[in-house]
């Protein structure tokens, strides 16, 4: 734990060597209504993780939900991104027992950052979110902060000493996301809908 603490402000340094930038809107997080909460950001590249933790930069380590990709890229990256609270979930045994206790972090003053799309978008186009996030936002009772990441190039895809903006959005509320089932279609339909429009309404 104490690591993360020292790993979070040179990764700052480090990515602010090699990129420009930019943080818009990290101010919400103050508004964030429950005691735990949830951060949706689009996901463009693999190392988009890492832009939202160094913005976010104060507070304690979250736990970041991550493809078995993130964990291929190569040896340093795979440390770092562990130390900074990621776990691989998808297609794993844990993963029931790791989104259980996820929930319970939640409810006692965590915070996770998960990427509701599942995948890199292709071509700028945003995806429709999962219902992954809108059931453990439900169990857990927490805000979700919509976030929306931005790489400054002519095909918006990541380039070594691009321009990186990271826009936080304000909060969508707890009670938005109360299910009487994890089925109920119409509730994840409409949650979805309302994520994509605030991602685009982050500029």
């Amino acid at each position: 734990m104490v690591l993360y603490y020292i790993l979070v402000p040179l990764a700052w340094i480090v990515f602010h060597i090699g990129f420009r930038v930019e943080c818009v809107g990290r101010e919400n997080l103050k508004k964030v209504q429950t005691r735990g909460c949830i951060l949706a950001p689009n996901h463009i590249s693999a190392i988009d993780p890492v832009f939202v933790v160094i913005t976010r930069f104060w507070g304690r380590r979250m736990v970041v939900f991550a493809k078995k990709e993130l964990f291929e890229i190569n040896a340093l990256l795979t440390w770092f991104f562990r130390c900074c609270g990621a776990l691989c979930v998808r297609g794993t045994k844990e993963e029931v027992a790791v989104i259980g206790e996820t929930v319970k972090q939640c409810q006692n003053g965590g915070t996770l950052l998960i990427f509701p799309e599942g995948t890199r978008e292709k071509d700028g186009v945003l995806l429709q979110p999962k219902s992954g996030l809108f059931v453990i936002a439900a169990e857990a009772g927490v805000d979700v902060v919509p976030v929306r990441i931005y790489y400054d190039t002519p095909d918006g895809k990541m380039k070594l000493f691009c321009k990186v903006r990271v826009v936080y959005g304000e909060p969508m509320p707890a009670t938005q996301f109360a299910m009487e089932s994890r089925r109920d279609v119409k509730k994840l339909r409409a949650n979805k809908q309302a994520l994509l429009d605030a991602w685009e309404n982050l500029k």
